[in-house]
């Protein structure tokens, strides 16, 4: 049947995850940094992910696609329900846990911070600042300083730190990060990202810009746990 339903533009998406949040019925999902249209039958045509959308990716459109199946959106509510419980905002980075840890002995002395430039946020960062020359570049989402301990001995350390938040800022790093990788000499990249969905989108931006400055940087991509693990060591 030809029926109004939504439709994503991955060029403007920014892997925020707010629609999937929104998406009561379940039909939009996170897959590889991007919200995609899961289960066309689960859309109602209705809309609400368009206004939870900070980029405007996502408009109507009207084409052939499933009917809306209100059963078995019903049905799939409740087997999530029954397997622990709906998320809050349907996205894995809200979900509420607690993490119980071993005690540690008291450090005789605190740790040194490895900071070497100011400002941090992405968003703030003069494109030519002059330590930005030359520099190992350093691209985390900001969560990823609190889950993970030796976050500045690991990272920091000898690195120009960038860091950002792609569910809570407005925009798109991609941009800002291409003319910081056009106008410096930059040595290599490090992206540090969390395990949820919407942490895919400072990933994404990263690597669109990396493309979009036609320069061949070394890079590598390292995915902490929400228990502060490294899923790749």
């Amino acid at each position: 049947m030809k029926r109004k339903i939504i439709k994503i533009d991955e060029s403007k998406c920014n892997g925020c995850g707010l629609c999937a949040a929104a998406c009561h019925e379940g039909a939009i999902g996170m897959e590889n940094g991007k919200a995609k249209l899961l289960r066309e039958d689960y859309c109602d045509g209705l809309g609400d992910c368009l206004p939870a959308c900070p980029v405007g990716a996502i408009s109507f459109e009207e084409r052939e696609a499933p009917a809306y199946d209100e059963a078995a959106v019903l049905a799939a509510k409740r087997a999530k329900n029954a397997q622990g419980g709906a998320l809050p905002c349907g996205c894995p980075g809200t979900q509420s846990r607690r993490i119980v840890r071993d005690p540690l002995p008291a450090s005789p002395r605190h740790a040194e911070s490895e900071l070497s430039q100011w400002p941090v946020q992405i968003k703030l960062v003069p494109v030519n600042a002059p330590w930005l020359d030359g520099a190992d570049l350093l691209v985390a989402a900001d969560c990823t300083a609190y889950a993970y301990g030796n976050f500045h001995g690991r990272f920091i350390r000898n690195r120009i730190a960038l860091i950002g938040c792609p569910k809570l800022d407005e925009g798109d790093y991609a941009d800002k990060l291409t003319d910081i990788l056009r106008s410096n000499d930059i040595r290599s990249l490090t992206i540090v990202r969390m395990e949820v969905p919407c942490c895919g989108g400072i990933e994404n931006a990263a690597k669109r810009a990396l493309q979009a400055s036609g320069k061949f940087i070394p890079w590598q991509v390292y995915t902490v746990t929400t228990d502060g693990r490294i899923l790749q060591d």
